[in-house]
């Protein structure tokens, strides 16, 4: 779940906006000015801004100048002006994607869970390089920097695919790690919600682990994590 602040001056396109991403599980919250949304989004910290260009007291641009010199939050502009300049302006002032309206919400959707995937992955990424290059789990070894892990200081014979993914669910022990996150953060391509990709690949790894492959657990209706 991640905490959104939409600013956008018409109700019902806020209310709507609300009610869709209320429904993806996210925590919502709406402003109907500059001044009020810039006040919203320092008093709830948000993952993800959502942003229309005209906005009475204080235009979107106008806010996404001065949220940018506070934060790196990403952020999503509405707009009505469809110019190629208008779009590059918006982009340049601090945006980091932009919607046309009318607009699918479809869409709006789509590009909201695009942009929290790259700021998760982002955060992985960090976490992975405090870490450093050794993780241990009892008696599993990894060794990041040469690419191999050892079971009972035997070397496990892993393909590159499952190396990351064993690397992945035991950095973050506990972590659920749905399909689609797992494709887009070892395939690199998104999910269409049919390919088995994922399961074979667990399979195939929880067999090398032998008895060690039971703390690869399911979780029902959204994918695999670590039990330490």
């Amino acid at each position: 779940m991640a905490t959104i602040v939409v600013v956008e001056d018409e109700l019902d396109i806020c209310n709507l906006i609300r009610a869709q991403l209320e429904g993806d599980g996210h925590a919502v919250y709406q402003a109907f000015d500059g001044p009020t949304g810039l006040a919203e989004i320092a008093q709830r910290n948000p993952d993800l801004i959502i942003l229309d260009w005209m906005l009475p007291s204080k235009d979107g641009l106008t806010l996404c100048r001065e949220v940018r010199q506070q934060r790196l939050t990403p952020i999503i502009m509405l707009t009505a002006r469809s110019q190629e300049l208008d779009r590059v302006l918006g982009l340049e002032v601090g945006a980091d994607d932009y919607v046309v309206k009318p607009f699918s919400v479809r869409e709006l959707q789509a590009r909201v869970r695009s942009l929290l995937r790259r700021v998760e992955l982002d955060r992985l990424s960090n976490t992975a390089a405090a870490v450093g290059t050794t993780i241990v789990s009892g008696p599993l070894r990894i060794e990041m920097e040469n690419h191999s892990a050892t079971l009972d200081g035997a070397e496990l014979d892993l393909t590159p695919i499952e190396f990351e993914l064993l690397a992945l669910l035991v950095r973050h022990p506990g972590r659920a790690f749905s399909r689609e996150f797992l494709l887009e953060r070892i395939w690199g391509y998104s999910y269409d919600g049919a390919d088995r990709t994922v399961d074979t690949h667990i399979t195939r790894l929880r067999k090398k682990l032998g008895a060690l492959g039971e703390k690869i657990v399911t979780v029902w209706s959204v994918g695999y994590r670590f039990i330490a």
